[in-house]
C-alpha cells in the first residue's frame, strides 16, 4: 500500500487478484499494449457537421466530435479512466484529454501539445469554444508552464536532464509529485488524441509513453470513401473514418475497454446525443 495519496487519482482497492498481479507481470505500458481499430460510418455525421457549421459560430469538425465522444465515454465508463503507477491501479480524478496541433501546415512548424479538462455535463458548443481558445493560445505562441519547463530542460546538460527525470520519476512512483506539476502536463491525461487525418495520414498506430499516466492513445485517420459490407451482405461504398487505439491492458480487461470504446463510435455516428451534454457522467 502507498504511504502517500496521489493528487490525481484514488487507489482502486476492489480489483480481482489477477488484475492486481498484471502490473507486476507487465511492468511497462508498451509491454501491456493492446491495439483496437474502429471504422465509423459517417452517413449521419457529415450532414450533421455541415448543418452545425451553417448555424453556429463555433465551428465543428470530426476531431471535435471524437474528443467529445471520448470524454463522454470516460465519464460513463470510469473503469477505462484509470492508470497504473508503481504497480498499483488508480482511478483518475476527473477527465482530461490531450492532443497535438501544428502551429501551421509546414514541415518545419513546431507542434504544441494541449491538455483540456472535460467536465461532465458540458454542452458541445461550450466545449468547442474552449477547444478553439486553447488551440488559439497554443498557436499564438503564448508560453505556458509546460513550454517554459521544456525550454529550461533542453538547456541543461544531458546528464543533468537524465538525473532530473529520474528524480521526477521517483517522486511520481511514490505519489510525491505535486499537483502543480501534474495538472498542466499533457502526458497526465485520460487519453491523448492525434488528429493525423488533418495531415493526410491514415491507418497509423501510436505507441504509449512510459512517462506520465496516459494509458489510451487514439489516432484519428482520414475521412473518406471505403468499401464496406452492407446490411444485405453486399459491398457498398460509404463515407467512413478509422480510429486506431493503443491502450494499456492493465487498467482493465480488453472486453471492458473494447465495449467502452464502442460508445465512442456510437456517439460519433449519432452526434445529436452529444449536443445537449457532450459529456454525461455515469
Amino acid at each position: 500500500m502507498p504511504l502517500f495519496a496521489r493528487p490525481d487519482g484514488d487507489l482502486v482497492r476492489d480489483l480481482a487478484p489477477i488484475r492486481r498481479m498484471l502490473p507486476f507481470l507487465m511492468r511497462g505500458r508498451n509491454e501491456s499494449v493492446v491495439y483496437h481499430e474502429q471504422v465509423i460510418d459517417l452517413a449521419v455525421t457529415l450532414p450533421f457537421i455541415a448543418e452545425w457549421n451553417r448555424t453556429h459560430d463555433a465551428k465543428l469538425t470530426l476531431f471535435h466530435l471524437v474528443l467529445a465522444a471520448l470524454a463522454r465515454t470516460f465519464h460513463q465508463r470510469p473503469g477505462l479512466n484509470r492508470f497504473v503507477s508503481n504497480g498499483l491501479v488508480y482511478q483518475r480524478r476527473g477527465c482530461a484529454l490531450s492532443f497535438a496541433a501544428k502551429k501551421s501546415f509546414d514541415d518545419a512548424a513546431p507542434i504544441v501539445s494541449v491538455k483540456l479538462e472535460m467536465p461532465a455535463g458540458e454542452p458541445l458548443e461550450a466545449m468547442l469554444k474552449r477547444f478553439h481558445g486553447a488551440v488559439g493560445d497554443g498557436r499564438a505562441g503564448r508560453e505556458r508552464t509546460v513550454d517554459k519547463e521544456m525550454k529550461l530542460a533542453t538547456r541543461v546538460p544531458g546528464f543533468v536532464l537524465r538525473l532530473a527525470l529520474a528524480v521526477l520519476g521517483f517522486l511520481d512512483r511514490h505519489n510525491l509529485l505535486p499537483a502543480a506539476m501534474i495538472d498542466p502536463d499533457p502526458m497526465y491525461a485520460s487519453a491523448f488524441a492525434a488528429n493525423l487525418g488533418s495531415l493526410g495520414i491514415d491507418r497509423a498506430w501510436h505507441h504509449l509513453y512510459e512517462y506520465g499516466t496516459c494509458g489510451v492513445f487514439a489516432v484519428v485517420g482520414v475521412a473518406g470513401k471505403s468499401v464496406e459490407v452492407g446490411a444485405d451482405g453486399q459491398p457498398e461504398v460509404r463515407d467512413t473514418l478509422r480510429i486506431r487505439y493503443t491502450f494499456d491492458e492493465r487498467v482493465n480487461d480488453g472486453f471492458y475497454c473494447a465495449r467502452s470504446l464502442d460508445l465512442v463510435r456510437q456517439a460519433v455516428e449519432r452526434p445529436e446525443i452529444l449536443v445537449g451534454a457532450s459529456v454525461v457522467s455515469a
